[in-house]
């Protein structure tokens, strides 16, 4: 179970990486911090984008939810 468990996590971050770096860049790096920039929750993000904002933001709560669990398992 593990083993699965662990592999599933790795697919699950290869996917993660893929949705992030498909992403148009959403504002000016730290320059965007004073809000004038899309962001993920903005829900200003059309198409492709909007697509990948929500993926990103799905996969990344698995990710998180699977590693608690390998860890949990291997402590």
């Amino acid at each position: 179970m593990l083993t699965v468990l662990m592999v599933l996590d790795a697919l699950i971050a290869i996917i993660l990486i893929a949705s992030i770096l498909g992403q148009e860049p959403k504002s000016a790096g730290m320059g965007g911090m004073d809000g004038g920039g899309d962001t993920v929750f903005s829900g200003k993000a059309r198409g492709m984008d909007a697509l990948l904002a929500r993926v990103t933001v799905v996969f990344a709560i698995l990710f998180a939810i699977i590693t608690m669990v390998i860890a949990k398992m291997t402590s």
